[in-house]
């Protein structure tokens, strides 16, 4: 159906305005979502005095052995103590060990290798370190970090991702760059024209594994792994440990650290509900109702196509809301603008698939929607882990139709 047909669609209940009508949405609706009991979409959240423990660091992060220009960029980039995964995690890789930590998103993790990575290669001028993580966005935000702290120091790096120029990154790559951050496809792509060799990488860093896992990169993965150089400093993340992600963990860091401090589960800090409505085409007007509340000033909805993203997106413009959509088949750029722009308040509401969304830690996202359901309870903790975060708590709507 093309866009200009929902529109001339008509819901009596909204006069002239256009909408889901005949179907709409209703189609996208996935078939096996009906598995997922509708009661698991619907909690309180925990009140934050039960959710959030008082956490006294062990360390300041003057403690650490960081050059004074590298600590005056953490101090600068607001940094005061350290978070949990800092404090437990930072010394075993400053002393050069293998780590494998379990925690979640948004808990500081990128910084807890990042400044040991940076400080190693300030002393060690023939040190490399590649840094591996799912999604671009994700390699960009791991970017932007390590912009701020080497601010002043020169240290080299290269970010190589897909659905951005190649050619670019194949130049890049001649500069000999201290540290490359990359997702799996790209690398490996790097790795089979003989662009990039992995022995010269002596700390490697596989950040958010659960979700290369989930996005089917588990092969590109294991391929990746199995060309790395020894011996090496080996950094492994992640939220959760399956046993997919094990056979990889015993393979990339056999005898390691092991640290966790996921102490919270994500759907505490998440006051969830559901949305009742009789038909698709009633979706697009609860969602309006629900955008007109002056509370909910950064919605992320989630919907379960690429399609769906773009015609959604339209129709809220329609409807004169500040909004952007991303998924997979966007350019590189137009992604990275939706995402600044939804950061910077310039909109009010962020469109998305799972896919591209996964990786993305965007603060004050006070309002999670399930436009279409998840697949699977996993797709739907992840989802609505991107509010409740910094000690927020948040809130997540799942629209169900006719049940």
């Amino acid at each position: 159906m093309s866009y200009q047909s929902f529109r001339s669609q008509r819901n009596p209940r909204y006069g002239s305005r256009g909408g889901f009508g005949g179907g709409g949405f209703k189609r996208n609706r996935p078939a096996h979502s009906a598995q997922i009991d509708p009661r698991a979409y619907v909690l309180k959240a925990a009140p934050q005095t039960e959710v959030k423990e008082e956490f006294i660091p062990k360390h300041q992060f003057s403690d650490f052995p960081m050059s004074p220009r590298l600590l005056q960029n953490v101090t600068a980039h607001g940094y005061k103590t350290p978070t949990p995964i800092q404090d437990e995690a930072m010394s075993s890789v400053f002393e050069g060990k293998d780590v494998v930590a379990i925690a979640n998103t948004g808990t500081g993790k990128t910084a807890a290798f990042l400044l040991p990575i940076i400080e190693k290669l300030l002393n060690k001028h023939d040190e490399k370190a590649l840094i591996m993580v799912p999604t671009r966005e994700l390699a960009m935000q791991v970017e932007d970090e390590l912009f701020a702290f080497t601010r002043g120091i020169n240290v080299r790096s290269l970010l190589a991702i897909g659905g951005t120029n190649i050619m670019r990154q194949i130049h890049g790559l001649k500069t000999n760059p201290r540290i490359v951050i990359a997702t799996p496809g790209r690398l490996k792509d790097l790795i089979e024209r003989n662009l990039i060799n992995l022995s010269q990488f002596r700390t490697v860093v596989l950040d958010e594994v659960d979700r290369m896992v989930d996005i089917g990169f588990l092969p590109d993965v294991r391929f990746i792994v199995s060309k790395l150089a020894t011996p090496r400093q080996s950094l492994f993340f992640s939220a959760t440990i399956t046993p997919e992600i094990r056979s990889v963990l015993q393979t990339f860091a056999p005898n390691p650290v092991n640290i966790s401090v996921k102490k919270t589960e994500t759907q505490l800090l998440v006051d969830q509900d559901v949305v009742r409505v009789d038909s698709g085409k009633d979706k697009l007007w609860k969602l309006v109702e629900i955008a007109e509340n002056r509370d909910y000033t950064k919605i992320l909805v989630f919907v379960r196509t690429k399609r769906g993203a773009d015609q959604l997106a339209k129709e809220l413009d329609y409807e004169r809301f500040r909004v952007a959509a991303i998924h997979g088949n966007k350019a590189q750029g137009a992604r990275t603008r939706a995402l600044a722009d939804f950061k910077q308040s310039r909109v009010q509401i962020l469109v998305a698939t799972d896919v591209a969304a996964r990786g993305i830690d965007i603060p004050d996202v006070n309002l999670v929607v399930n436009f279409d359901e998840p697949s699977t309870y996993e797709d739907y903790v992840h989802r609505i882990g991107r509010t409740g975060r910094a000690g927020k708590t948040g809130k997540a709507l799942t629209f169900l139709v006719g049940r």
